[in-house]
């Protein structure tokens, strides 16, 4: 038998043989395809594109900072309109400046250094000509890939998430307020329980949203610039004569980061984790919103009234699916379950240095997106929704029996206040309302022949379902 040998696929995209589809350019996943236009404003924080126009802006504010605190010897100042130049290649940067990069790295097989030459071609033949040895001076690719993705996912987060998120967090407290004095039979293990209101009810989500949203607002977006294995061997070694410390400090504080004083190759991504941690509880609260609506539209408490135009069911014309809540589910899910192994795995590189953070961090946009596009479902379906406040008048009135622990609880003080004949009270209640439906009726004259004192008596038989919700309007205002 002779020896077989084997080749390795090739590697580049552009070799490999190509179907149809392919050639037609079709998105293979769905947030660049079918949901484009829900993430798209993300597309210009965290795409590809996005990561080397940041690079190209970390590589020019670099330059321009050791120009500027005349870091380097030999290295003149910029002139305003040099300076002026060198931004307006990140300001320009576009979809030619894409393509030309991709050139560029075919040959370089390094993204980083890639941004490097291509900055260089910008300045050779200018003023700037003498300056290009400045550009990624004393760098490593991690010192601007670190830099070049904090501005990124700031950017995401603070300019499209948060909007987003708040956005979709004061319409459920604006609901929350809307509805807050209509009551509503609460279920708790599923059974019928003490009566609330719809509105009390979405102000607990909106507050548990809110909170998530603030601790979102204050996360940190660290930064450093130190050299191959953080320690500035390098920067020494060419200036020894400069605090590069502190020429780093200001560097990452001008770009409007925090500084890291002390990592490794890399910047050790905790704040990411922190973060991205964060996010993905919000996103759990928001699939309890979910399933909470969804739950609430199957008992017939809400009803879809707007967007009727749309198809629920292919062969049920009645119907008129929560589609809006069930997609966010399915997309929260993803988003969550991203978030979650970017947290775990970014927290960790062997020992100085290893790359399982650069793939991972490529799916940083993928992990926002699918969040984003839960959160403009969720907005969309709670649009299309109305309270129906007899169908929660309906339920609370076929369970009289919830009252049984407003009588007894009543009970139990009268008879610490001394009323005789008050003893059992929970055991009396249960005997009554266990495993049978009690009517209004059955409960007056109940509440009529236990002895209570006439006050507590009449405050008891006055009471139904739909009026025992305690404070539950009143909590609304802790919203604010």
């Amino acid at each position: 038998m002779g020896h077989v040998t084997s080749t390795p696929p090739s590697t580049d995209p552009a070799r490999r043989s190509q179907t149809p589809l392919a050639d037609a350019g079709i998105a293979l996943g769905a947030l660049d395809g079918r949901y484009r236009a829900a993430v798209a404003p993300l597309v210009e924080h965290l795409s590809e594109a996005a990561l080397n126009r940041e690079r190209v802006r970390v590589e020019v504010e670099w330059l321009a900072h050791l120009a500027a605190v005349d870091a380097v010897p030999g290295a003149r100042a910029l002139t305003e309109p040099e300076l002026a130049r060198l931004r307006a290649v990140v300001q320009d940067f576009g979809a030619d400046d894409v393509a030309e990069l991709a050139e560029i790295e075919r040959e370089t097989v390094h993204d980083v250094k890639a941004v490097e030459y291509y900055l260089k071609r910008r300045m050779a033949g200018t003023s700037l000509a003498d300056l290009t040895e400045l550009v990624h001076f004393c760098c490593t690719s991690e010192d601007i890939n670190n830099l070049s993705y904090a501005l990124m996912v700031r950017g995401a987060v603070q300019q499209v998430w948060l909007p987003a998120a708040g956005q979709l967090v004061d319409q459920v407290a604006a609901m929350a307020t809307e509805l807050r004095d209509v009551p509503m039979l609460a279920r708790t293990h599923g059974q019928p329980a003490t009566p609330t209101t719809l509105g009390k009810e979405l102000a607990v989500l909106a507050h548990r949203l809110r909170r998530q949203l603030a601790r979102i607002e204050r996360a940190e977006y660290l930064g450093k610039l130190n050299g191959a294995t953080g320690t500035y061997g390098a920067h020494q070694a060419a200036v020894p004569g400069a605090d590069w410390v502190e020429v780093s400090r200001t560097f990452v504080e001008q770009l409007g980061l925090t500084w890291n004083p002390l990592t490794t190759q890399i910047e050790s991504h905790d704040w990411q984790a922190e973060l991205y941690s964060d996010v993905a509880r919000f996103n759990r609260v928001l699939h309890n919103l979910c399933t909470d609506v969804w739950t609430y539209i199957s008992l017939g408490y809400f009803v879809q009234v707007r967007g009727q135009g749309t198809v629920g069911s292919s062969t049920m014309p009645h119907k008129v699916n929560p589609i809006r809540f069930e997609n966010a589910e399915a997309n929260l899910e993803i988003s969550g379950a991203l978030l979650d192994v970017l947290a775990q795995t970014l927290v960790t590189s062997r020992l100085q240095r290893d790359l399982t953070d650069s793939s991972t961090q490529r799916n940083i946009g993928t992990a926002f997106g699918h969040s984003l596009l839960a959160i403009d479902n969720v907005q969309r379906g709670l649009f299309g929704l109305d309270a129906a406040p007899e169908a929660m008048a309906r339920d609370l009135d076929a369970n009289w029996e919830v009252l049984g622990e407003a009588v007894q609880s009543a009970m139990r003080a009268a008879g610490i206040a001394g009323t005789p004949g008050m003893d059992e009270p929970y055991e009396r209640l249960k005997e009554l309302t266990r495993g049978r439906r009690v009517d209004g009726a059955a409960m007056r004259e109940f509440v009529a022949g236990l002895g209570l004192p006439d006050d507590v008596a009449a405050r008891l038989t006055a009471m139904t379902p739909a009026t025992y919700t305690g404070l539950a309007s009143a909590l609304v205002d802790h919203l604010d």
